[in-house]
This record gives C-alpha cells, structure tokens and sequence, in this order.
C-alpha cells in the first residue's frame, strides 16, 4: 500500500497543500469543489493506495490551506493552477523533490519537457469538475496532457441555484448575524450542519471525520464571509464557462440522483457536446460521490483506464 505524503508546494504563484501517492500507473490528479478541501478525496486516495496508484491532491487556491486567490476573474487563476498541478503530477518528481530537489511547479514543467510529456487523469468535483473540463478543452497544456477526464457533478451547467442554497440558509445567515463574538467551535458545528444538509442525500451516514475535515477550514465568521464573497465572485463566470466541442479526450461524468446544487440534467449538453461522453447517475446519492460512493467511483475511475489500455 502506497503511503500518502501531504506537503506544500507552489503552483502558478499559490501556495498549497498536496496530498500525494507517489504509486505506478497513469498519474492522476484530483481537484476539490467550492468550499471544500483536497480532504474530500481521502477515501479516494486510500483506495488508491491500495492499488499502488500514482495520484495528487491539491487545495485550490483559496479554499482548505491554500493562499488566497488574486484579484480579478477567478477562473483564469484556477486554471494557471490546475496546469501547474497536472505538469508536476505527470513530471512524477515527487520523490526526488522530498530527497533535496525542493522543486516548485515551474521545476515540474521544466522536468516534464525534459521527459518529452505525459498524460494524467484529471478528475474533479462541483468547481473542481468545471476546471478538469476546461483544462481538457486545451488538449495539452504546458507540455502536460489529459487522457481522461472524470467530472463529479461539475459546476458550470445546470446549477440549480446553489449559492443562494448556501447563502440563504437560515441558519448561517443566523451565524453571520449575531452580534457577539463566537467561538470558533461554534462556527465550525455551524458550518458542519449545514454542510451535512446541503450536501449528501443521507446525512445521518457521512463520518463525523469527513464533516469535521470539511468545518475545521471555515472556525470564524470572517472566513464564512470570504467564502460567501468568493462565490458571488465565481457566479458570474459559471453561467457559461466551457467550449466543451473542443474536448477530444474522453469524459465520464458522475453525478448523483439526489444532488440538490448541480442538477444532472446538465449532463446532456456534455453528452451532446463531447463525441466520447458518458454518464454514470448514482441512485440515491448527492453532490459527492466521492465521499458517498467512493468504492464505485475509483472502479469507475480504474476500470475505464483498463478497458482503454486494452484497446490501445
């Protein structure tokens, strides 16, 4: 079983923290949705682990332990960022760099030309499958290549109105309210519930683990209200942020029956759009099926990359 690393590196000028399996096989790269954390992927990962697998998760910047995001369109800045991550991933240094490389992301892609370039899986959730979609709308990007993308519910399509689920739900805007000053505990068991509500079809079935990991990012008020700032950031660039027919590799999308923030419906421009599409609608399920049904998405995830290399 490969052992998980979790260290800070740069990416396009951010600060991060990555979560990392330095296994075999086709690297892949995982990126989490708005809000959330690379802890969303730790099933994931552990699974992954078990299989030996090469695979990067990483804090997008402005959420978990990363740096703040820039002035400006958001977007842009996410996806200077996710090619930065995709190089190193499909650079495979990670070893040499925990050895005394201290290489940065521009190391990953100095080392990746040298190497003449790879390819990675890119896979995301909510915000994070809108980013691995536009990262392979540019086929390869700073000599790094995407051979698949597995999008999660991808933000960007149809959004069923999901920051005015968060922004108006009673009892955060109790939280924001309040005027005495709250221990952050408190804003943590907050944003916790309302985490468990708006997420996931069964609440009462997710870890307590996976909720503290997600609330223990946003312990006061003044973080909640960067986060609410950041989405009504984001909105405007979500309306219509794809060329999807410029997509040539191809895409699964995951997506739960039961997800109350991006409806599946949004699938069919993708399955309309993209020559080699499918979907894959989990029964029962909500906005992360990578915290619901991990199992079924790494045999989704693996078992596509099998039945590809058998064709090849």
């Amino acid at each position: 079983m490969e052992p998980l690393f979790e260290h800070r590196m740069q990416f396009a000028g951010v600060e991060t923290r990555v979560l990392e399996l330095e296994g075999g096989g086709e690297p892949i790269v995982l990126f989490h949705g708005w809000s959330d954390s690379a802890d969303t992927w730790r099933h994931v990962l552990d699974l992954l682990a078990r299989r030996g697998r090469r695979a990067i998760a990483v804090d997008l910047p402005g959420f978990g332990r990363a740096d703040r995001a820039g002035d400006g369109p958001l977007l842009p800045q996410l996806d200077a960022f996710g090619a930065e991550a995709l190089a190193y991933a499909t650079a495979d240094i990670g070893r040499a760099r925990r050895t005394g490389g201290g290489r940065t992301g521009a190391g990953a892609r100095r080392a990746l030309t040298r190497r003449g370039g790879r390819r990675a899986v890119v896979v995301g959730n909510s915000l994070g499958g809108c980013l691995a979609l536009r990262l392979a709308e540019r086929g390869a990007v700073r000599g790094a290549g995407v051979s698949r993308v597995v999008a999660l519910a991808p933000a960007g399509l149809d959004m069923a109105g999901w920051f005015r689920l968060v922004e108006r739900d009673p009892v955060l805007r109790s939280l924001l309210a309040l005027p005495v000053p709250l221990p952050g505990r408190a804003v943590e068991e907050v944003v916790g519930r309302v985490y468990r509500a708006l997420a996931f079809a069964h609440a009462e079935q997710i870890e307590p683990g996976v909720v503290r990991a997600f609330a223990r990012h946003h312990r006061d008020r003044a973080a909640v209200a960067r986060l609410l700032a950041s989405g009504r950031r984001l909105l405007p660039e979500l309306r219509d942020p794809f060329d999807l027919a410029a997509i040539d590799c191809p895409v699964l999308l995951i997506w739960g029956d039961r997800d109350r923030m991006v409806y599946s419906s949004g699938a069919a421009r993708v399955l309309d759009e993209v020559a080699d599409a499918r979907l894959e609608l989990f029964e029962d399920c909500g906005h992360c099926p990578q915290i619901e049904r991990p199992d079924r998405v790494v045999e989704l995830l693996l078992g596509d990359g099998r039945q590809a290399a058998r064709a090849a």
